[in-house]
């Protein structure tokens, strides 16, 4: 379903053990509190080593929760119960080896560990620790544990330089990642409805280069396959996205394919095609090229004033031509003005299974935004309007609507 019109705020306990990663945390609870997010926090003793209730009820605006709240009687009813009913989602970043233990074996000595055996939402982990710590046998035990519960949510540690010098694995996912989780966690509720399901992903925009240097292109930044790839990984489905070049970087756990031009794309595209439960090509893909490339770059005075062109092939009809019955196609129709009619027309022209119509010439919507607003059409007749949203929950209604 669409956006509803007043949205009731959502309610996020973040969970702060005691590692050098918590100082990147303050950066998550400003941002959540920036979105409409209510936000309270909970501290471990060893979280005040590192960060201090001060600055997290600083940026929240809500006191600060620790362990003397918790042996404290000033509360009407017992503080991990009001905390563990109030939260719509539990986050624990960073989530170090201890706190991993406790929650893997059911064990409750603080108030964090009491709050989330007295909750029923999902619970976001995201660990930090030094790489021995993590490459334990006891630990990836604990993790894989954990994760058979269906509460439990993990983000992948990454790699790089760590606090103790060390290079390698057990590095916490960044702020911005565990945002978008979030965003994807409150919407889903936790589910993972697309378990199982294997989706192939196009995104951003080919160049069709002239020379080494001019390329015919478009302002398309892959941000909308992006957040499908975001949304998809976090309920569940196995990703594979085929990108052109991009600011960005593909989330971890997702299999990334690098393309330039339309022809490299409609190669993988085709490759990847027998292995797909859900295609979905949101990638800007050129309709034509130059006709001939030149090795060198050409001097401007040998630029052609007329550039002879040559039609590219259309990717998305050799995939519907090729793909089977039990499989979904679904394409993208970025237009001006009338969006349905041509929307309409190339759905079924293509043999689609859904189509989304998304204008490119209203505000804050289409290629290089943030967000989109867009009307979804199914070859049986359906049609949903959906407005101006981020392009995360973009793709999160899309996945309703196809689910």
């Amino acid at each position: 379903m669409p956006p509803s019109i007043n949205p009731q705020p959502k309610k996020v306990i973040i969970a702060i053990c005691g590692g050098i990663a918590s100082y990147k945390i303050c950066e998550l609870i400003s941002t959540l509190f920036k979105s409409g997010i209510e936000v309270k926090v909970i501290l471990t003793n060893s979280a005040h080593k590192f960060i201090t209730p001060l600055t997290v009820a600083t940026l929240s605006r809500h006191q600060a929760y620790t362990d003397n709240d918790f042996w404290q009687p000033i509360y009407d009813r017992p503080i991990h119960i009001e905390l563990g009913e109030w939260a719509d989602l539990i986050v624990i970043a960073p989530l170090t080896a201890n706190t991993l233990a406790k929650l893997a074996y059911g064990m409750a000595d603080n108030l964090l560990t009491n709050t989330v055996l007295a909750s029923t939402c999902s619970v976001l982990l995201a660990p930090a620790m030094n790489t021995d710590m993590w490459e334990q046998v006891i630990v990836q035990r604990n993790w894989q544990q954990i994760l058979t519960d269906k509460r439990y949510h993990g983000m992948q540690s990454g790699s790089g330089l760590l606090a103790c010098d060390r290079i390698g694995a057990g590095r916490m996912a960044e702020p911005a990642e565990i945002f978008v989780y979030i965003q994807s966690l409150l919407h889903t509720q936790g589910k993972r409805d697309l378990s199982g399901k294997r989706i192939l992903i196009s995104a951003g925009g080919t160049r069709e280069y002239l020379d080494p240097v001019r390329f015919i292109g478009n302002p398309s930044t892959g941000k909308m396959g992006l957040a499908l790839a975001q949304a998809a990984l976090h309920r569940g489905a196995e990703i594979t996205l085929v990108h052109c070049p991009a600011s960005w970087n593909a989330p971890l756990g997702v299999k990334a394919i690098s393309v330039v031009s339309a022809v490299e794309m409609q190669q993988v595209m085709l490759d990847q095609l027998a292995n797909a439960d859900i295609i979905i090509m949101s990638a800007a893909v050129a309709d034509v090229k130059p006709k001939t490339y030149s090795a060198e770059k050409l001097p401007k005075r040998s630029l052609p004033e007329n550039l002879p062109l040559a039609p590219v092939t259309d990717i998305i009809a050799e995939l519907s031509k090729l793909k089977r019955p039990q499989q979904l196609l679904i394409g993208f129709a970025a237009q001006t003005g009338d969006i349905i009619k041509p929307a309409k027309e190339k759905l079924q022209r293509k043999k689609l299974d859904i189509i989304i119509a998304n204008p490119i010439d209203k505000s804050d919507s289409g290629f290089g935004s943030e967000n989109n607003q867009a009307v979804f059409l199914d070859k049986s007749g359906r049609e949903t309007e959906i407005p101006i949203c981020s392009k995360l929950e973009m793709a999160h209604y899309l996945y309703d609507f196809t689910i």
